[in-house]
């Protein structure tokens, strides 16, 4: 490959990435690690390996990636008739079709290596882990429960990190799983409520096109109080220390200021409610997960 092909191969994956906003990995990344040291310590009584987060780590990177393209590749059109989305990658025509398409194979090559690498229980999840991702992207266009369906995408890393490093399904994984599924539902609500009138007009389904925004934004705070909930049962549940209730309780805050930006009549400070209180949730959460694991 020539210097102007690797400038150009170069330019063109800088462009995927910001089209999948990469950087957002930080929502579901630190709870996949969280998934994989928590269910080590919690079932082996000892810490993951280092080549185990490492693959826990790639499959992550595929999952999201080949999620996030096959959204964008799936929903083109209708990102090209949304102002919020007109200027995306693909609308806009900075990428091909075929590139991104390519882009999902390699993505999806990547998570199925990694799997591999782990355990049989980490293959055989695969199909449904992949079901699912692929499913997400058209729920909007039939049914409002989409957010959900997004939700189990998303649980599916920490849940994931835990079969990685215990090759089992327990209690204590499918808590962390559910806890992160309706965070995620909650959040991604709020998100919605800023495509309001451009699904009604286009007859897309989503919790605030449906119910209202008011409504919406109510649903999201049911499915946050779920996830703090949760979080606790995982305290008591994983005979976890004062540290993790410490990151649980700092979280619940995060997740009343969330709401607190956020109101039926002024979504100005969504972006700041979606974006930053989430990452620091995650990255709260994983801090002290890993504290409290250390210490004790």
């Amino acid at each position: 490959m020539d210097g102007k092909c690797f400038h150009v191969s170069l330019r063109k994956l800088k462009i995927i990435l910001e089209m999948i906003k990469f950087e957002h990995s930080i929502f579901a990344l630190p709870f996949a690690f969280m998934g994989a040291v928590l269910g080590n310590i919690v079932v082996e009584h000892t810490w993951p390996t280092w080549s185990e987060i490492f693959w826990v780590t790639v499959a992550m990177v595929g999952a999201r990636s080949a999620a996030m393209s096959l959204n964008r590749l799936i929903d083109r059109y209708i990102d090209a008739k949304n102002p919020r989305t007109a200027n995306r990658a693909i609308p806009a025509g900075l990428i091909s079709v075929a590139e991104v398409v390519v882009f999902i194979i390699a993505s999806f090559a990547l998570l199925f290596f990694a799997a591999f690498q782990l355990n049989a229980l980490a293959v055989k999840l695969l199909p449904l882990a992949v079901f699912v991702l692929i499913l997400y992207s058209y729920t909007k266009r039939f049914t409002w429960l989409c957010h959900f369906v997004l939700g189990v995408a998303i649980g599916f890393g920490p849940l994931g990190g835990f079969v990685a490093t215990t090759g089992q399904v327990n209690f204590t994984g499918l808590l962390l799983f559910l806890s992160v599924m309706f965070w995620t539902a909650g959040f991604d609500i709020i998100y919605a409520c800023q495509d309001y009138e451009f699904d009604r007009k286009e007859g897309l389904y989503s919790m605030p096109s449906r119910f209202g925004i008011a409504n919406a934004l109510l649903v999201a705070r049911v499915c946050h109080v779920i996830t703090f909930i949760g979080l606790l049962a995982l305290y008591v549940t994983a005979n976890l220390s004062v540290w993790f209730l410490v990151g649980v309780l700092i979280s619940g805050a995060i997740l009343v200021y969330e709401h607190l930006l956020v109101k039926p009549t002024d979504l100005s400070k969504l972006d700041v409610a979606f974006f930053n209180m989430n990452g620091i949730l995650s990255m709260v959460m994983f801090t002290f997960t890993m504290i409290d694991l250390v210490i004790a």
